[in-house]
């Protein structure tokens, strides 16, 4: 079984995050940047594939040559080989465009994506992708199986969770619950060595035209102080929130 684990390559969550140039563009000054969550969990899934089934474990990712290190991160994990798409990742349909180009050429039996980055939340990239390969498609998954052509999906609906049987070729969207956080994969040292001799392959985009543009960046405004109430004042309590916070 081949697979194809798609990559984000994203600020840490515990980065403090500023705009420059009027709001425009995003400050990566002093950012630390990781493999999106989402994506992890599907990566270690794909790395359980790989020993459980011999899967071939391929990891992609759009972007300039400061993801390279998020990419070896995923080699040292385990990945037999990497592919990054030299371009800058400003819009979701162009990725999906870069990706489907590299999957329609290396017929994988299973695609990989997180159901969403951690920086813009957008969650289009795995349906487009689905879309332009023609291929199944189940997001918000929390576990997979695999045996021969056939696939077993759980994923996460709204107040409960749905099982769904598939066959590959098969894109998902993955997320927490797809392995445990206790079995994510911290690389070793020798995992880190083995690396540096491991494939990691830069192709040029192919020409696609963005659907969305960033205009500009607003931070979610500060919270408001806090008032604290008597418990034995119910009656400035019931003020408040009739004449200043308008909530009765």
């Amino acid at each position: 079984m081949k697979i194809l684990v798609c990559i984000s390559h994203v600020p840490d969550t515990t980065s403090k995050i500023n705009f420059v140039n009027g709001d425009t563009e995003f400050d990566t000054n002093g950012v630390q940047y990781v493999i999106n969550p989402n994506d992890e969990f599907g990566l270690t899934r794909a790395i359980w594939f790989q020993e459980q089934q011999s899967a071939n474990v391929t990891v992609i990712n759009v972007g300039g040559a400061e993801t390279e290190s998020t990419l070896r991160k995923a080699l040292a994990i385990g990945a037999n080989e990497a592919i990054r798409i030299n371009a800058t990742p400003t819009d979701g349909f162009f990725v999906a465009k870069q990706l489907a180009e590299v999957a329609k050429n290396g017929n994988y039996d299973l695609i990989i994506c997180g159901k969403e980055s951690l920086d813009y939340n957008g969650g289009m990239v795995p349906g487009m992708l689905a879309t332009l390969l023609n291929a199944n498609f189940v997001n918000s998954c929390i576990d997979l199986k695999v045996d021969g052509n056939s696939a077993k999906v759980i994923r996460e609906i709204d107040g409960g969770k749905e099982t769904l049987s598939t066959s590959l070729p098969l894109i998902i969207g993955g997320q927490k619950g797809l392995v445990e956080e206790k079995d994510l994969r911290i690389p070793n040292m020798r995992g880190i060595m083995t690396a540096r001799t491991k494939a990691l392959t830069v192709l040029e985009p192919i020409t696609s035209d963005n659907k969305t543009k960033s205009v500009k960046f607003e931070k979610p405004a500060s919270k408001s102080a806090v008032k604290l109430i008597s418990p034995d004042n119910l009656d400035e309590l019931i003020n408040l929130l009739h004449n200043e916070a308008k909530v009765l």
